[in-house]
């Protein structure tokens, strides 16, 4: 008997536009119709008389403390939070796990997207730090949150991004302690305001009237990087920050659409610094939730905030060049029922150029995806919104796709395009409102062609191509890569979609990215219980995609607690960088990666084939 404790009445809908989305255009049930097949012909029989790229042996889902890995694989710790930057930053303290000075010259928590860099003479790696684990931060507070203002400059510290200089030696490659190029920029950074929103009236603020510059960056979630070498940080759920000193104070309804309510998650800043207050503030919420250009290199420069690609909870920002030199940047919105965005810029990318300002200025739009396979990128201009100014709609951009009746969507999160084909890809991570209830902004949730389960507990991957391969078109067709489920549980659409069995079975889908070779990494972010309508899919862990066959292996789980988080390849292939993001979560038991009853410590770590072959 299966269970049915998610089930509800959806298998109904699933099997009516699922037997469209993966049985007509044959992606799951009998090949890749709509994978490489559809770009670049024959492709589908030559994979399958090379037996398949994925080679090496898929690894069992389980619930140890470590990272396991298949066999022919190593990894070593590269850098874990409150490691020192520099040669005057103290040792992390495991009782106190430091204080505001020690943590400004150290790496800091809860890493999350990353991309490396290199001039070929320095390697450096960008790397985001989303939150704090409160109760682990401050584990040396009895309350197990911030009493301090000491306390509020630490976790403030620990947010925000980390740019490392590495370097490969005999061991490996390690951190350049003290290079010139490590940085720390975190919630009290300056930053410069850019795009169409810069000067308006609802980002200026008494600190700043002019609305032209900010303090910090914070929350930030995925990444991205350019073709002209920069760094793309996003900010996700910046609402959870802010607190109004004044309980009667009603916040609107824009920042009611974004979160923004009376109590912060815990972190208390706007006892230490007033900016958090909104009921004092209002306008400073609506100068983060964007996505904050950093030149790695430049220490010195100052990263912009570009408000041209929308005031959303950005996940992560994955930029191409369209086929005319435009840069189109695809963003998705991770709330349950919101929407996935697409920039294209209204300059040209000029290889060896200046680009600095390519993502200042052009059109956002917002995706529909129509049951026939069939999509289309809604441009959010004050004509199809009904908003007076494109500064408003960089502003309230959630607002502006509810105007245009984009598709809601289960949690956009990480996009990744492919870089063999024109294709790309998106994890919708789950929804547990899908067909129950409206989003934040009372727009609908049914069930709809890429979000087909109600209540969908597991998520899903869905996939692009551009018309004519362009990325900057109109138009696109779309399918679903994978459904993720638990067969060992379900007979029904929760079981998943037809290359989903009890040997790759997992949930969330988070993190995406596609290596030169047309794989793709899938990284989640889901529940780890390994118990109920999660029985048998362990820990949080990474697998490998091939979207010319549809063939799915796990390549690694995580420790106890984690998620599975940014990814980045050295420059010869050779080491894959993995974020390991908040082992331990939620008083989960573990010690890793220290063992030996340490506290848990996010961290990034270097895999490597031990006959030094290239990884991906």
């Amino acid at each position: 008997m299966p269970d049915t404790t998610v089930t509800g009445g959806a298998a109904t809908d699933f099997e009516r536009i699922a037997g469209r989305v993966l049985t007509r255009r044959g992606l799951l049930e009998g090949g890749a119709a709509f994978g490489a097949a559809a770009f670049v012909p024959g492709a589908t029989a030559r994979v399958a008389a090379g037996g398949g790229r994925l080679a090496f042996n898929a690894v069992p889902a389980n619930t140890l403390d470590t990272v396991t890995l298949p066999d022919g694989y190593r990894w070593r710790v590269l850098i874990r939070w409150g490691d020192p930057l520099w040669s005057d930053g103290p040792e992390f303290d495991r009782e106190t796990c430091g204080d505001g000075a020690s943590q400004e010259r150290a790496f800091g928590d809860n890493n999350d997207g990353m991309a490396l860099f290199t001039d070929g003479r320095r390697t450096l790696l960008a790397v985001n730090h989303e939150y704090t684990n409160l109760e682990i931060i401050h584990r040396n507070r009895e309350t197990g949150r911030p009493e301090t203002a000491d306390d509020m400059r630490k976790g403030k510290a620990a947010h925000g991004v980390s740019i490392v200089e590495i370097e490969e030696g005999d061991g490996g490659w390690a951190v350049v302690k003290d290079s010139p190029f490590n940085r720390r920029i975190a919630v009290d950074t300056p930053m410069e305001i850019a795009g169409p929103a810069r000067g308006h009236d609802l980002l200026g603020t008494e600190a700043d009237p002019a609305g032209a510059t900010s303090l910090g960056t914070w929350s930030n979630c995925g990444g991205g990087r350019t073709p002209w070498g920069a760094y793309l940080t996003c900010e996700e759920n910046f609402d959870g920050y802010f607190s109004s000193s004044d309980p009667a104070y009603e916040p609107g309804p824009e920042m009611r659409r974004y979160g923004v309510g009376t109590r912060d998650w815990g972190y208390g800043w706007a006892a230490a610094d007033e900016r958090f207050d909104f009921s004092r503030h209002p306008n400073e919420c609506n100068r983060v939730g964007y996505v904050v250009e950093i030149d790695p290199f430049d220490p010195a420069s100052t990263p912009r905030k570009h408000t041209a690609l929308g005031r959303l909870k950005h996940e992560n920002a994955e930029a191409v060049v369209a086929a005319d030199g435009r840069a189109v940047v695809y963003m998705g919105d991770d709330e349950r029922g919101e929407y996935l965005y697409r920039f294209v810029s209204a300059g040209r990318y000029r290889a060896g150029g200046d680009n600095s300002g390519l993502l200042e200025d052009g059109a956002l739009h917002v995706a529909k995806f129509n049951d026939d396979m069939s999509g289309e990128w809604i441009e959010l201009s004050p004509e199809t919104t009904g908003m007076a100014s494109r500064a408003e709609i960089c502003v309230h951009t959630r607002m502006a796709a509810s105007a245009v009746g984009a598709t809601t969507m289960d949690r956009p999160e990480w996009v990744a395009a492919n870089p063999a084909r024109a294709e790309v890809c998106c994890c919708l991570t789950n929804n547990k409102n899908r067909g129950v209830k409206p989003n934040a902004g009372g727009d609908d949730t049914p069930v709809n062609g890429p979000n087909p389960r109600e209540r969908n507990p597991y998520g899903q991957i869905v996939r692009w191509r551009p018309a004519g391969g362009d990325h900057a078109a109109a138009e696109f067709a779309w399918d679903l890569f994978v459904v993720a489920g638990n067969p060992a549980v379900h007979d029904d659409a929760y079981a998943g979609s037809a290359n989903i069995d009890a040997g790759n079975m997992f949930n969330g889908p988070d993190g995406l990215a596609f290596d030169e070779d047309g794989l793709l990494w899938i990284r989640t972010d889901g529940k780890y219980t390994d118990a109920g309508d999660f029985a048998g899919m362990g820990n949080n862990q990474m697998l490998v995609g091939d979207p010319a066959t549809g063939e799915i292996k796990r390549f690694m789980v995580g420790p106890n607690g984690c998620e599975v988080a940014g990814v980045a390849w050295s420059p010869d292939r050779r080491t894959l960088f993995v974020g390991i993001q908040h082992p331990g979560e939620d008083g989960v038991e573990s010690h890793w990666p220290d063992g030996g009853g340490s506290v848990p410590r996010s961290s990034v770590i270097a895999i490597a084939r031990d006959d030094g072959g290239t990884i991906g």
